[in-house]
């Protein structure tokens, strides 16, 4: 053993070959270990393993819906007091989980509320095992075709108000939407996700052997909510029907309220929509908009994101 260290500030001739020897070694794997200023090897740890870069011949892995829709609305999301909140499920891939952004956030309704009554109407008349009178049918039209208050308000009463529609509710699979309080049926509390289940219950395939899903609505129920969801008039057409092409079929059913307390804007729209061949289910939910414009705008916006983000993979590709 030497009397004393040798000077590492200056490596002498036979150090600096062995420097240079170690370091051509280790380049050829130079995540595992570092020359250090003598030439001794510096252990590192291992890298972890990589999961962005799928193997060859693998598939790259599916970006999770939620998160898409999420990348996809951060440049539409507003500012201030504006809040929105997005649901859509695409009605044939094999993946039926609803991509929601603003998950549990709740809004007023508005008359998207509408379709809630109608379905709740449509369910009281089945466990009466009786049709809608004439005089029903023609409040629910006038209620869906043209957001009609008056109709709304007589088929609110007849439904039993809000402990009508939460009853309703539960037999359709809406666990966060509570009827508003007395004759305010506007004032509902929803969520997007709730709409997006509503609509589940009225546009998704039946079983083929069902005529009747068990405590939900029956197919006579179901097309005709359809139906006139489906020919709401032309002042009615905006909202999620924006996120469509020329060729597209959509039903649809927009909300808006201005507050009386703020100014401000409700702005909500709920439907069913045909994008090259694809269906998708989409609910838009706003609040705190300067003007009725700005948040059609901002409804409109978020629902062509939506369906980008939830449809990238078939949008390009026509049927």
């Amino acid at each position: 053993m030497p009397d004393k260290q040798p000077d590492r500030t200056q490596p002498t001739q036979h150090q600096r070959k062995r420097t240079l020897r170690v370091c051509a070694a280790t380049a050829v794997a130079a995540s595992l270990a570092a020359c250090s200023a003598t030439g001794a090897a510096h252990q590192t740890s291992a890298p972890t393993e990589r999961t962005s870069a799928p193997a060859p011949g693998q598939a790259a892995p599916r970006e999770n819906p939620g998160a898409a829709l999420a990348r996809a609305l951060r440049p539409v999301l507003p500012g201030g007091d504006t809040r929105l909140a997005v649901a859509v499920l695409g009605l044939d891939g094999a993946d039926q989980e609803i991509a929601a952004f603003g998950h549990g956030t709740t809004f007023d309704s508005a008359s998207i509320i509408k379709v809630n009554i109608l379905a709740a109407l449509l369910l009281m008349a089945q466990d009466q095992n009786r049709g809608l009178t004439a005089a029903e049918h023609d409040m629910a039209e006038a209620m869906i075709r043209t957001s009609d208050n008056d109709a709304a308000n007589v088929l609110w009463r007849a439904i039993g108000r809000a402990e009508g529609l939460d009853a309703a509710n539960a037999r359709l699979g809406l666990a966060a939407t509570h009827g508003g309080p007395g004759v305010r049926w506007g004032l509902t509390r929803t969520t997007a996700a709730d709409q997006v289940r509503l609509l589940r219950a009225v546009f998704a395939p039946e079983p083929a052997a069902s005529a009747r899903p068990p405590e939900g609505l029956d197919r006579a129920s179901r097309a005709y909510i359809r139906r006139l969801m489906g020919s709401v008039t032309p002042d009615q057409d905006w909202g999620v029907s924006a996120a469509g092409t020329p060729k597209s079929r959509y039903a649809l059913k927009n909300g808006w309220l201005q507050r009386d307390t703020t100014g401000l804007w409700i702005i909500n729209s709920i439907g069913h929509i045909t994008v090259h061949g694809r269906r998708y289910l989409i609910s838009v939910l706003s609040s705190g908009n300067t003007t009725m414009s700005h948040g059609i705008s901002l409804v409109e916006q978020a629902a062509r994101a939506a369906i980008d983000a939830v449809g990238t993979d078939t949008r390009a590709r026509p049927t």
